[in-house]
């Protein structure tokens, strides 16, 4: 337990190269989808659903219907008031999460990956350099502070009223298309749902891309990281 909760992930926390368990990164990944689902609900609910609370007590037939013959009927209505308290809260969490689990010093005070690391620790590790991971986690943080700005547009925009000295952005209306973060809400909810059903990083892959593009200078890590005695063994285990 006090080594769980020492080196959580980690192969070695005082490693110059930090290597995480697969097994426990794809635990956490099955536990933090929450955020990305609750997200696309909210934005399925504001976007498909009736924005305005009808009283059916005060529903009445006119006696009259439209050219399609549709019946019309009157009644008192209020339009729907959204709050996005929760979803902000939920966005910060997943903010803490991701920036937490960067270093070895700050990833022990992430809930999330205490406990998959808990769960992973009869599991045989799979160890994984960090600097994709990083770099997949810095998408998801673009992606949770780009939600951020949508579900508190005013704040933001006074944030950067003040700042600039000017009206650069409106404070009244929503100044972000809800195309865009319905978008990528669903592309953060995929790619943490490949990580966590199918093992498969999709930030990792493109990190590989950009440093085969010569975009980011990465030496091959896994490259020196071969584990020659279970190779040895699959051998001897053949012949």
């Amino acid at each position: 337990m006090m080594s769980t909760f020492k080196n959580t992930w980690f192969r070695d926390p005082n490693e110059e190269v930090l290597f995480i368990n697969e097994t426990a990164v794809r635990i956490r990944a099955g536990m933090m989808i929450v955020i990305p689902l609750f997200m696309a609900l909210t934005l399925f609910d504001v976007l498909y659903t009736s924005p305005w609370i009808v009283d059916a007590a005060t529903v009445e037939d006119t006696y009259e219907v439209t050219e399609a013959s549709q019946i019309i009927y009157s009644g008192q209505m209020t339009q729907r008031v959204y709050d996005y308290t929760a979803q902000t809260a939920l966005l910060f969490y997943g903010l803490f999460e991701l920036l937490v689990g960067m270093t070895a010093w700050s990833s022990r005070f992430s809930p999330t990956i205490q406990i998959a690391s808990f769960l992973a620790r009869n599991k045989t590790p799979v160890w994984k350099p960090i600097a994709p991971k990083r770099f997949a986690w810095g998408l998801g943080i673009s992606l949770a502070s780009f939600c951020l700005v949508f579900f508190n547009p005013d704040t933001f925009a006074n944030g950067v009223n003040s700042l600039f000295n000017g009206e650069w952005l409106p404070t009244t209306t929503n100044y972000i298309p809800y195309e865009i973060p319905v978008t990528l809400v669903w592309v953060c909810l995929g790619m943490v749902w490949l990580e966590a059903v199918l093992g498969f990083c999709l930030g990792c892959k493109i990190h590989a891309l950009l440093v085969k593009l010569g975009m980011i200078n990465e030496p091959c890590y896994a490259c020196n990281n071969i584990d020659w005695d279970a190779i040895r063994a699959r051998h001897e285990a053949k012949s």
